[in-house]
């Protein structure tokens, strides 16, 4: 039988069959019908869409709540720290849209979860307290001094719902301010619930607006969240669109003008004026014997001047009367370090 002789041509096709199998597993196609490799394919440019978390709220709308929060941040800052006296830091963390039930179901049980009222817009919010900071409030204000506070895994008292009602008050008042570019609004508390799954304001998969701050005060720290219902709002979405131009616009160049406007600001602050007419020491004994026509003795003379108090600091000297039908005081000089009640 005669031997076959390969040629030079079909050894280099069977060398590059071979490399094919080797690399790809099956041997290469003919260039004419050979497919597209990826990289040669086009990039297609999609996005994902959760058509049970649709996004209503626009960047900028977004970017606006910021703006307005963060102005309610600073002021409960400053309004807890001289309440409680002591240093509370009160930081925005994020402004955030989602489902009202992912809001529910990321919040303790129990907690301090308050609806609000909000007219003249339809429908309610919800002002929530984390307990790791209602707690330590509460510590404070019934003059604990530790920076270590035991939180109890059960529901607010009676007693604590109404002593933390100053804390939500001041807050509901700084909300208020907050959202005056937007339109004047009346919050109000008109109920309150440790079980936030009891208080279904809006369908569970309704679109929410989620505001959360942190609020830190000693070693302690805790989230409070403001959830806004998008159906609640909706009616005036569009003007946050022009807040950032609000903000823009408040502040002037001309040191004159802001000069004039902190004056006018500063004239505004109401303070707390007390004339001391004059003290001295009793016993336990004698105050409890106090009755209607007895005479306490001081070493104040009559001629002597008045100290008079603005915020508990003394500020003036001067004399006690009436004008007119007023009860008044009439100054006469700057109080110095000597001078006392």
């Amino acid at each position: 039988m005669a031997t076959d002789t390969l040629s030079q041509d079909d050894v280099n096709a069977l060398l590059n069959n071979i490399d094919a199998l080797a690399v790809g597993g099956e041997a290469a196609a003919p260039a004419a019908v050979a497919a597209p490799s990826k990289a040669a394919r086009p990039a297609v440019d999609y996005v994902i869409y959760d058509f049970k978390r649709p996004e209503r709220v626009s960047t900028d709308q977004i970017r606006s709540m910021e703006m307005l929060h963060d102005v309610l941040a600073r002021k409960l800052g400053a309004a807890l720290s001289s309440y409680l006296r002591t240093i509370v830091d009160v930081k925005m963390v994020s402004v955030e849209q989602l489902t009202y039930q992912e809001f529910i179901m990321s919040l303790p049980n129990p907690t301090c979860f308050n609806l609000i009222s909000c007219e003249p817009l339809d429908g309610q919010m919800v002002l929530e307290f984390n307990p790791t900071i209602v707690y330590p409030i509460l510590d404070k204000l019934l003059g604990g001094g530790t920076n270590e506070v035991h939180i109890p895994e059960r529901e607010m008292s009676d007693i604590e719902w109404r002593l933390i009602g100053r804390i939500l008050t001041d807050t509901l008042t700084f909300l208020r301010e907050a959202w005056m570019p937007i339109m004047n609004i009346d919050f109000r508390v008109t109920a309150h619930e440790a079980n936030p799954q009891l208080m279904q304001i809006v369908p569970p998969n309704e679109v929410v607006i989620l505001v959360c701050f942190e609020i830190k005060m000693n070693e302690c720290s805790g989230m409070l969240n403001i959830c806004v219902p998008f159906p609640v709002v909706e009616p005036v979405m569009s003007n946050f669109s022009t807040i950032q131009t609000w903000f823009g616009g408040r502040r002037s160049n001309d040191p004159e003008i802001e000069r004039r406007k902190l004056n006018e600001g500063v004239h505004k602050v109401k303070v707390e004026a007390i004339p001391y007419v004059a003290k001295t020491n009793i016993s336990m004994h004698q105050f409890l014997s106090l009755k209607p026509g007895d005479i306490i003795t001081t070493k104040k003379r009559i001629t002597d001047d008045l100290l008079l108090t603005i915020d508990g600091k003394p500020k003036y000297m001067g004399k006690a009367g009436t004008f007119g039908k007023y009860r008044a005081f009439q100054i006469k000089r700057t109080a110095g370090p000597a001078d006392q009640i």
